[in-house]
């Protein structure tokens, strides 16, 4: 049987998030950050420096929530000394909940909630909707909290190597995040090879989510997945082009109560590799 997985546990709206900033309880009042970042886009810093929920801080997905590209993906894991000490400047502890939040498409956030998960913080949810969701003050003062003391614990939340998503694909479910041109080969515009880990089912982040970007409610998102494959006994798991967007799926699944493993290097580690096999078109 699975463990159910809150959706309250794992996302949190703009009004409940308003009605817990400032609270008279400073020990749970949220320790928030700003993870606002685009594949592609322009840098985040700024656009946190023009405005931002008081109080939050900037985290830098790039250089603090991935590591440098490589043979391990463009995204992959963090030297765990530089989270650690991003964290800690954040002001996170274990003792005090953590929002998270980007400029509203989720994926950072999600990256951010996930690194946050796996290394052991408790109580760690994104804002849904992001910052196009927040009706408070904005402010343009950059924060500094007190340091914070969180120490982590990896391995929290389930990780597949490249190894491990290739049984996976073979005996469980492994759930394919990106556009479904990029899953059937049809165009590839960042990686050196198009295509799918073979066994992989397409199911883009685009619906998990309503037009204006928060997530569906639990129960539909259980029905999607459970049309996907996600059967009760169903191991999980997700992948994308870095790593980004897959760890917005697997916090789709954590909202619809399903757990899920994250293959962090996903199809940029994969298909840099010659030996692994690469399928297209539209079937796993």
């Amino acid at each position: 049987m699975r463990d159910t997985i809150g959706r309250m546990e794992a996302i949190i709206s703009e009004a409940e998030l308003r009605s817990q900033y400032r609270s008279e309880d400073r020990s749970q009042e949220p320790v928030l950050l700003d993870v606002r970042w685009q594949l592609g886009g322009p840098p985040g810093r700024p656009q946190y420096e023009a405005g931002h929920i008081p109080g939050a801080v900037y985290i830098d997905l790039d250089t603090e929530l991935a590591g440098v590209p490589g043979v391990g993906g463009r995204h992959p894991l963090p030297d765990l000394e530089i989270f650690t000490v991003a964290m800690r400047r954040a002001g996170v502890t274990s003792s005090r909940p953590v929002v998270v939040y980007d400029g509203g498409q989720g994926w950072a956030a999600a990256r951010a909630w996930w690194m946050l998960r796996w290394s052991g913080h408790p109580d760690v949810r994104v804002l849904d909707g992001g910052l196009a969701a927040w009706q408070g003050p904005l402010e343009v003062t950059t924060s500094t909290p007190a340091p914070g003391d969180f120490t982590p614990a990896p391995g929290a939340l389930p990780l597949l190597t490249a190894d491990d998503a290739a049984g996976l694909a073979s005996r469980g479910l492994l759930l394919d995040a990106r556009a479904a041109d990029r899953y059937r080969g049809d165009v590839e515009p960042i990686d050196p090879v198009a295509g799918h880990i073979p066994g992989a089912v397409n199911a883009p982040t685009t619906g998990n989510v309503s037009a204006d970007g928060r997530f569906l409610p639990a129960d539909q998102l259980a029905l999607r997945f459970k049309a996907l494959g996600a059967t009760e006994d169903t191991e999980v798991g997700v992948y994308c082009g870095s790593g980004v967007s897959a760890a917005h799926e697997v916090l789709a699944l954590a909202v619809a109560g399903i757990p899920a493993a994250l293959y962090v290097g996903s199809w940029s580690e994969w298909c840099a590799d010659p030996a692994r096999p690469v399928a297209t078109g539209e079937t796993p």
